[in-house]
């Protein structure tokens, strides 16, 4: 009985043991698959276009941390922005929808309401219900708010509500009030009793600006930019008080290169989002003294290369903290470039040799290739082989890439699963997409794009850039003609009604009238 007892207890133990080893072991797998999960990084510029990099051919720029991630990834040569603009841009990549779809989705002011719903879907909210800590460091634009907004208060909704647990920003851009930092929604640095008012109508009475002070400015204003004036530079819109919460602008590239190196820092242990948008090279072009004269191309030249410098700086933090092996960075822009934005800075005197739109047509605000082709580079140290690929991308799917990417999937947006495309393992990208330039819409399909007939001036004087609105219909083969200077809707009218065929169908527009009075000329 006693040996019965001895055995039953020993059996016991056997298997009290065994299941505790195989509990131990499965958390460890656990534990062993969340550290697997790859951090994501995406490094986003502002107005940064197709030719400003050397690694896509500028030759007046060298930009070698750029090209770094270029050579070591996956250089794209027909990646896009959803638009020509920066809001809709940012609302594409961050929602994975395609902006048209949203009529408020154009270039906002600095008192616009959220932009984005905060139940629709977003990338960050996608990652963080699969476990992942999500941040953003450096420009929104997407509106906050309800639309009346108390800077002086917690403001809220914006991008903590939808998806992100931390935000460090600026509200809308660099040129346009209020020039304050937020963080988790509040004005960092605020003096309770010297509160914060922002109008994008009316100036308040007795403040400067750059119409009455013209005295006070340090950069002279070409169009737009003649309201309140802030470390001596006219913006867009009026603002008075919050003194002690105003941002330097010289500093803002290293202000927010340290905040995100602080991020990855503090939040390296477990899988972590971070969106990275760099303000640079959009106006007020303001670089640090260290870089002032180094590209010989002016203001604009030189925060490009003061970029190059602080992603180089970010990308030695990762590799720094040991986590450069286990991260993917997507590097990118949110539309094509301009030189006179607003002020009058040397980009169109000083410019010289350097082409920023790399040998395409138009630029910010186009309908032209310039405005939504844009550098794409995908970087994975020891997982992804370097390469150069012409597959067709956009920003709007990396929403469904990501979600691929993590194990799960996403099938409520326009985003398109194109992972293996951005890992380098497949050449099978978009075969078509819709882009959009401020209201315009084109589709690009395969190598061809076919832009319909738009009313109104082909010409934005102001910023001296072909907008690509004509009474007629356009169609381009993009891999003979990247400068699309061969309009083939006349002599290819085949091409030309099979390609309207497939944007009504995407886009729900009938131009079927249009095309058969081309066709029949």
């Amino acid at each position: 009985m006693k040996n019965l007892k001895q055995s039953f207890f020993l059996a016991t133990f056997l298997i009290l043991a065994i299941s505790c080893k195989d509990k131990l072991a499965e958390k460890a797998n656990d534990v062993d698959t969340t550290s697997k999960k790859p951090n994501i990084i995406v490094i986003y510029l502002d107005d940064l276009g197709y030719g400003d990099i050397s690694s896509y051919g500028a030759t007046e720029l060298q930009t070698p941390n750029i090209d770094a991630l270029a050579s070591g990834g996956i250089r794209f040569t027909n990646g896009y922005a959803t638009s020509a603009t920066c809001t809709p841009s940012r609302y594409g990549l961050l929602t994975g929808m395609y902006p048209w779809r949203n009529k408020d989705a154009k270039i906002l002011p600095g008192t616009a309401p959220l932009l984005i719903s905060t139940e629709q879907q977003t990338l960050p909210k996608m990652l963080r219900g699969q476990g992942y800590q999500t941040a953003i460091v450096g420009k929104w634009h997407l509106g906050l708010g309800s639309g009346i907004t108390d800077w002086n208060e917690h403001i809220s909704p914006g991008p903590n509500e939808v998806g992100f647990d931390t935000s460090y920003i600026l509200a809308a851009t660099q040129d346009r009030v209020p020039t304050v930092y937020i963080e988790n929604g509040n004005v960092v640095g605020l003096d309770p009793e010297d509160p914060i008012s922002v109008d994008y109508k009316n100036n308040f009475e007795g403040e400067p600006t750059a119409i009455s002070n013209p005295e006070m400015t340090t950069m002279k204003w070409h169009h737009g930019h003649n309201n309140s004036i802030v470390n001596g530079i006219p913006r867009i819109g009026f603002m008075k008080g919050g003194d002690s919460a105003k941002w330097s602008d010289v500093d803002m590239a290293d202000h927010f290169l340290t905040k995100a190196q602080d991020y990855v820092k503090n939040h390296k242990d477990k899988p972590f989002f971070l969106y990275y948008a760099m303000q640079q090279p959009h106006v007020p072009r303001t670089p640090h003294p260290r870089f002032v004269g180094k590209s010989g191309l002016g203001p604009r030249g030189d925060v490009i290369l003061e970029a190059d410098w602080c992603i180089g700086e970010f990308m030695k933090t990762l590799e720094e903290e040991g986590i450069l092996e286990n991260t993917l960075v997507v590097f990118s822009s949110d539309n094509g470039p301009v030189l006179n934005d607003g002020y009058y800075d040397d980009a169109v005197e000083k410019l010289g040799k350097h082409d920023p739109k790399g040998g395409l047509r138009g630029g910010k605000y186009s309908i032209f290739e310039a405005g939504t082709r844009v550098p794409f580079i995908t970087y994975w140290k020891g997982k992804i082989q370097p390469a150069t690929s012409n597959a067709i991308v956009c920003q709007m799917d990396l929403l469904a890439s990501m979600a691929d990417l993590v194990g799960t999937e996403d099938s409520t947006t326009d985003s398109k699963d194109l992972l293996e495309v951005l890992l380098g393992k497949s050449e099978k990208g978009r075969e078509s997409l819709i882009i959009e330039a401020t209201g315009k819409t084109a589709l690009r399909h395969g190598d061809w794009l076919m832009i319909p007939p738009y009313k109104g001036k082909n010409f934005r004087e102001k910023v001296g850039i072909e907008v690509g609105n004509m009474p007629e219909f356009q169609l381009y083969n993009l891999k003979e003609d990247v400068g699309q200077q061969n309009n083939l809707a006349i002599s290819n009218p085949e091409k030309l009604a099979e390609m309207t065929k497939i944007f009504e169908l995407l886009r729900g527009v009938d131009f079927e009238k249009g095309v058969k009075e081309v066709i029949f000329r």
